[in-house]
């Protein structure tokens, strides 16, 4: 048996925001980036907060790859203010830290539920309808996925008009990661109809108007396309899962710090070809899907094989285009401290749960051969 559940509550397109004057909150927590206070962006809704006379405070200690300290910090803060609501402004790093803020503040606060509100800045993590947030380990030099379907926020709200700002490099990087979630989900072992549907429809949009708005990146309507899209793909991989190209991401982020959507960008195409068994050394049950995406993207060749690897071609002429390096080692990373590092981030890779549903079951050695393949001087 089957199921897909979508508990949030969307509110897309220009001016979306203001559907916070609908809400009757008592007191609300607004969660966001020491940039959206900076910028004033965070005024567009502390406004409308004020206008409504709903009392509200910020935190905005928000850091990137948030960490178990700064959450720590959140629930802190929400159990002095007592809110009956979270909203969570920002990027990944914001919405992630709301999502486990209120999820472990209303362990502590049982009496009434909890509201969280995301309002995404960029179009990337999807994380506003997930039930996902990625929170960092400094000691350790790690990155944990959390699951859990309490994190799933009842409110999003799809602005556009929040993501014109976005430099055309962190659009790039968010986009791919979109894609990323798309095929992920695609070809996971806990895909559906349903998820299917969501992640065809948005890595359409990505495939094609990626490009054309990071070259044109105050375009509201294309803006809107995106940020659709990635929300969609959120839908998909909240039900579905995703697989080993975010396991090793999330370790080599944890490691080295490198944003998440470029290091996806990076893996993306030796994790298809691995996946797929482009190589010839495996009958793949995930070769037929990554074509019907090929497909879908208009790409088509005479066999499924040669068709993928138009597909894996495609992403790195997109890659390409965005300046995306080849090697992990052209963005200042030591080749001789990397490859040291290669065991313990396949160990990691291992043990995280997006490897649980990749569609090709990996050793330790085949994440660690994977992570070689994006170094200048591995193998």
């Amino acid at each position: 048996m089957e199921t897909f559940k979508m508990p949030t509550k969307i509110y897309s397109g220009n001016q979306a925001i203001n559907a916070l004057k609908d809400f009757d909150y008592q007191r609300v927590l607004v969660i966001c980036d020491p940039f959206m206070v900076v910028s004033g962006m965070v005024n567009n809704v502390t406004k409308i907060l004020a206008e409504a006379a709903i009392p509200f405070q910020l935190f905005s200690e928000i850091v990137p790859d948030p960490t178990i300290e700064v959450v720590t910090k959140g629930v802190a803060y929400a159990a002095g203010f007592q809110p009956d609501a979270v909203l969570a402004l920002g990027g990944g790093s914001a919405l992630d830290t709301a999502k486990a803020v209120r999820q472990i503040y209303q362990q502590v606060e049982q009496e009434k539920k909890i509201q969280l509100i995301c309002v995404p800045t960029t179009s990337g993590t999807g994380s506003e309808v997930t039930s996902f947030a990625v929170i960092s380990d400094p000691s350790v030099n790690g990155k944990y996925a959390l699951v859990d379907d309490g994190m799933i926020p009842e409110i999003a709200i799809l602005d556009p008009a929040f993501t014109l700002t976005v430099p055309s490099g962190v659009t790039a990087d968010t986009g791919i990661d979109v894609l990323t979630h798309t095929l992920e989900a695609y070809v996971s072992t806990d895909a559906t109809d349903f998820t299917d549907a969501c992640a065809e429809k948005a890595m359409r949009i990505i495939w094609q108007d990626l490009d054309k708005v990071v070259a044109d990146r105050e375009n509201k309507e294309l803006r809107e396309k995106i940020h659709n899209a990635s929300c969609l793909a959120g839908m998909a991989f909240s039900e579905a899962s995703l697989g080993i190209c975010h396991s090793l991401a999330h370790a080599l982020g944890g490691r080295f710090h490198i944003p998440h959507g470029r290091a996806n960008a990076i893996l993306l195409p030796h994790v298809i070809s691995f996946n797929a068994g482009i190589a010839g050394d495996f009958a793949s049950p995930a070769l037929t899907k990554y074509a019907e995406a090929a497909n879908l993207l208009g790409l088509r060749s005479v066999t499924e094989r040669t068709t993928v690897s138009l597909l894996i071609a495609g992403i790195q002429k997109l890659t390409r285009k965005f300046e995306v390096p080849k090697y992990v080692t052209e963005l200042g990373i030591d080749e001789e401290e990397y490859l040291a590092a290669i065991p313990e981030m396949a160990e990691a890779a291992l043990k995280d749960k997006c490897t649980l549903t990749n569609p090709r079951k990996v050793t330790r050695e085949d994440l660690a051969g994977i992570y070689s393949r994006i170094c200048r001087g591995g193998h």
